[in-house]
């Protein structure tokens, strides 16, 4: 394992239909970080959201940066995360 497991916060637009993309998303995560993600955080909520956090910083808000995020930025969001915990 690769320094210390990381939080991951998926807040998205339930009312938006925005369901799969979030799942989408948190199953490429397990696949790639098994273990070494302490937790993923799935949040249903409104007005249009599709908000990513990895231990708390934003790593993607679609108010901010447009559309939903591409899995690699996320992933190598995590990683950098990982990386910067394990003094890398």
């Amino acid at each position: 394992m690769t320094g210390k497991p990381v939080k991951v916060r998926i807040t998205y637009c339930a009312e938006c239909g925005y369901e799969p993309q979030a799942l989408d998303l948190t199953k490429a995560l397990m696949y790639e970080f098994g273990t070494q993600i302490s937790a993923i955080e799935i949040i249903p909520w409104e007005s249009g959201t599709f908000d990513v956090s990895v231990d708390g910083l934003l790593v993607h808000s679609m108010r901010r940066d447009g559309g939903f995020p591409e899995q690699t930025s996320v992933t190598s969001a995590v990683r950098s995360r990982l990386e910067s915990a394990r003094g890398v």
